[in-house]
């Protein structure tokens, strides 16, 4: 017999669970179905960074729904806690995006010159200043500092994410769906490998497991991208930082030094290599070279679900009725999910969403 519910929330990572809550929270009966695999997930594998400032461009569409997804944590986060007693480790203590030659700099000084004209806290540092914050960093030219951006533990926000969805009635199944159920031309459910499942809705938020469920209307454009990251423990009286060059990061969380990460298009292949620790040791050595003698603690890869314009698919799919996506985050899932899963749950209830969606919609692909 098919397990039935109002919404069926396929994939119980961040942006699943977070999904899951806003939408238990209006009273809709939530089944979380998750395949419940450790392998590549992404948000195991995420630093758990709160970086629009640093990442984005001032032409981006993420820049606004990133800003709004970073601020929007500092309310999520002690509603968690209160409900669920899970501290995100949520710091917003600015990160630093360094540059290491003068053709870098001129191009981060061109940043800030465009965030602060547009109200968006931010300063370029060079010279003595940089040398009185980070006297452990390696030879820099100058940086790019946003004060408002910031991390969090991505274990703890699932965790919490999932706790909070289950005290608000969510269900979460242990399977992996393997196809969507579709009745009349409109879904009514989804197939697992252990069962059905009927809803009236089905949320796609699977990350790049997404385009691995059969019965989608259309293909959807979601690779998935493999980052190798790695821990050393945190020097001994430094304080806690974030610095950020290029696709390179070195970030405190706890005791570690948590080093990332590479970009590589290598499909189901969550595994870690040589070349790709090389490449994330070199990087962030030059951002602070006194970890060159730290012990490696432990190394991990994720699989992180990126489309080919880098822009989440959040929406409804306008060629099957009940079908939702929450998916395509690719390196921004931890500072996204907590509002996507409120946009989400707006956008099912029918209410005016927080910030504005026509960019993220699936229309934009022209693959049907």
């Amino acid at each position: 017999m098919a397990q039935t519910s109002d919404i069926i929330i396929v994939g119980g990572g961040a942006i699943g669970a977070a999904c899951a809550r806003d939408l238990a929270a209006r009273g809709h009966q939530v089944q979380i179905i998750e395949a419940g695999t450790d392998m590549g997930q992404a948000w195991r594998a995420a630093a758990g960074m709160l970086a629009p400032q640093i990442e984005a461009d001032g032409d981006d569409p993420l820049l606004a729904f990133g800003l709004r997804a970073r601020d929007y944590y500092d309310s999520l986060a002690r509603d968690l806690r209160e409900t669920t007693g899970v501290d995100l480790g949520l710091w917003r203590e600015g990160i630093a995006r360094v540059a290491m030659d003068e053709a870098d700099a001129e191009r981060l000084r061109r940043k800030v010159s465009w965030q602060l004209e547009h109200g968006y806290p931010c300063e370029w540092i060079e010279g003595e200043e940089l040398r009185r914050r980070w006297p452990w960093m390696g030879p820099a030219v100058g940086a790019l500092w946003a004060s408002q951006d910031g991390a969090l533990d991505p274990e703890r926000l699932v965790l919490a994410l999932l706790t909070d969805a289950e005290r608000l009635g969510a269900a979460v199944v242990r399977d992996r769906v393997t196809a969507l159920d579709i009745v009349g031309g409109r879904v009514a459910g989804v197939t697992g490998e252990r069962g059905h499942y009927a809803a009236s809705n089905v949320v796609i938020a699977a990350g790049a497991w997404s385009i691995q469920i059969h019965g989608m209307p259309r293909p959807l454009p979601v690779q998935p991208v493999r980052g190798q990251m790695a821990a050393l423990p945190w020097p001994s009286g430094m304080p806690r930082a974030i610095l950020y060059h290029n696709d390179s990061y070195l970030l405190a969380r706890g005791d570690e030094a948590i080093l990332g990460s590479t970009m590589e298009y290598v499909g189901f292949r969550p595994e870690v290599t040589s070349a790709g620790l090389a490449q994330v040791f070199s990087s962030t050595m030059a951002l602070c070279p006194g970890l060159v003698r730290s012990k490696v603690r432990r190394t991990w890869a994720g699989l992180r679900p990126v489309t080919p314009d880098g822009i989440p698919i959040i929406g409804e799919e306008p060629e099957l009725p009940g079908l939702w996506y929450a998916t395509g985050h690719g390196r921004n899932g931890i500072l996204l999910a907590g509002l996507t899963g409120r946009v989400v749950a707006q956008l099912l209830s029918q209410e005016p969403t927080d910030v504005a969606v026509h960019s993220f919609t699936p229309e934009r692909f022209n693959t049907l």
